[in-house]
């Protein structure tokens, strides 16, 4: 029996809040549980009290330690002295794997990863867009200028891991076929989530639990919410659970529509408590990949209604009554009063556990990472 060989695995991402930083954390629990050295670099003027208790309380599965200096979201001059800074604490790491995650931390992963192979140092350099620079348009130039930018890295690539096929269409659509190597491994879930959360005696109808920022819909909701009440024919409750750019913006649309008393905001909080104000949770995302919040409301036995964009017909069913074409608010609504009235709908339209719990859980995320880790160190 071959001696297990431990991994040095660097993760490298911008903003420290939302998808990629659920996904990095529970990669880094597991990758630690199964006795690898695991480390984080990122951003560090993002984030706020919450991503502070989340660093928190990954902090213990992290040998390689968190290393935080700014990133902006931007391409910018500072940017050069982000990556020299990079390079510096990345080298002295000494990784086997760099993982970058996103378009700024795919950037850093590989192009650092490649100044190291110059100097002869074996690491082998991934990349999981995680939608990034998948959402420019095609045709515009600042997307072109991106794609460009996508297609020379790949030659600084072993592999590109998507976390759906929907991105990894995406990719070839609008960059082309990769020409390095490529596959798909699901976003998963910890065990831990797999359990139902019942709703608090203050809940709500409906609740949009999500980054307060255009791309994510939070305007849908509002307008979405107004419909389903029309339709109901009478008062409804909703809550927007979030932190974001553009909070009082939608505080001022809610105030605008007359919904103050009731619609209600509360910030960003641990994803069990906000499972805790409602059953049915609506996500109405201009674009996606493949978004946690559903899969984590789905193993909470919550009642999802979404936008079908990115992977979340990969999760619900491409024929889903769940799903709403995007921007749609009209659609949204009534698909939220039906759901609210009709006592069948969610049984009807919801995966079912087993099949769900089989294709999206962390621990077979881990397993096939790590496989495909160890087989693109191997080829250096």
């Amino acid at each position: 029996m071959a001696e297990f060989q431990p991994l040095r695995i660097v993760h490298c991402f911008r903003s420290p809040i939302g998808g990629i930083f659920r996904h990095v954390r529970d990669l880094a629990e597991l990758h630690s549980a199964a006795g690898h050295q695991v480390g984080i670099l990122c951003d560090s003027s993002t984030g706020g009290a919450h991503e502070d208790r989340l660093f928190d309380q990954i902090t213990p599965y992290l040998s390689l330690g968190v290393t935080r200096f700014p990133i902006g979201r931007s391409v910018g001059t500072k940017d050069m002295a982000a990556l020299a800074e990079a390079y510096k604490l990345i080298k002295e790491l000494q990784p086997d794997i760099l993982h970058g995650h996103g378009a700024k931390g795919g950037v850093i992963a590989r192009l650092i990863g490649s100044l190291l192979r110059v100097r002869r140092y074996r690491v082998a350099r991934l990349y999981s867009p995680h939608g990034g620079s998948l959402h420019f348009a095609s045709k515009s130039l600042s997307g072109q200028g991106v794609f460009a930018i996508e297609r020379l890295f790949e030659r600084m690539t072993e592999s590109i891991s998507f976390v759906c096929d929907y991105e990894r269409q995406t990719y070839e659509a609008k960059i082309g076929k990769p020409r390095c190597q490529a596959t798909r491994v699901y976003n998963g879930i910890s065990e831990r989530d797999f359990s139902p959360v019942p709703v608090r005696p203050d809940g709500v109808d409906f609740a949009y639990i999500g980054m307060l920022r255009d791309l994510k819909g939070p305007d849908v909701f509002i307008n979405a919410f107004a419909e389903a009440e029309r339709l109901v024919g009478r008062p409804l409750s909703g809550l927007i659970i979030g932190d974001g750019p553009d909070l009082e913006n939608y505080r001022r649309m809610v105030e605008e529509k007359g919904l103050g008393r009731r619609i209600d905001f509360r910030p960003a909080m641990p994803i069990a408590q906000a499972f805790a104000y409602s059953d049915i949770v609506v996500v109405p995302s201009r674009a996606e990949a493949m978004p946690y919040i559903v899969l984590e409301a789905l193993a909470a036995e919550k009642t999802i209604i979404a936008s079908r964009v990115g992977g979340i017909p990969e999760i619900l069913g491409s024929d889903s009554e769940a799903l709403i074409e995007p921007g749609r608010a009209d659609l949204f609504g009534a698909t939220m009063a039906r759901a609210l009235t009709d006592p069948d709908w969610s049984k009807r339209t919801m995966p079912t556990a087993e099949v769900f719990h089989s294709r999206f859980s962390a621990v077979v995320m881990a397993q096939e990472l790590e496989a495909l880790y160890r087989a693109q160190l191997a080829r250096i």
